[in-house]
């Protein structure tokens, strides 16, 4: 598992209550039940807690967790 998977994860089980056994890269959003709200949150912890922006709408497009693990990486490598 990826490091910034492993950040992603311990984000959503701990400030969004996600079941750890439901974060894998195949994951949709809906499989984690994130609503729209919770991808707001999502978005301000990365950037408060890894220091990396993606918009909220940024985040609803990838469809999956890899996806976002993806943009994640992408995003990080510019900072």
């Amino acid at each position: 598992m990826s490091a910034m998977l492993e950040q992603l994860k311990d984000i959503l089980v701990n400030k969004l209550k996600v079941t750890p056994d439901q974060v894998v890269p195949e994951a949709t959003h809906e499989d984690l039940e994130l609503d729209s709200l919770a991808v707001v949150e999502l978005s301000l912890v990365l950037e408060q807690e890894l220091g990396i922006r993606i918009s909220d709408d940024e985040l609803l497009e990838a469809p999956t967790i890899g996806d976002m693990v993806a943009l994640m990486d992408e995003r990080s490598a510019k900072v």
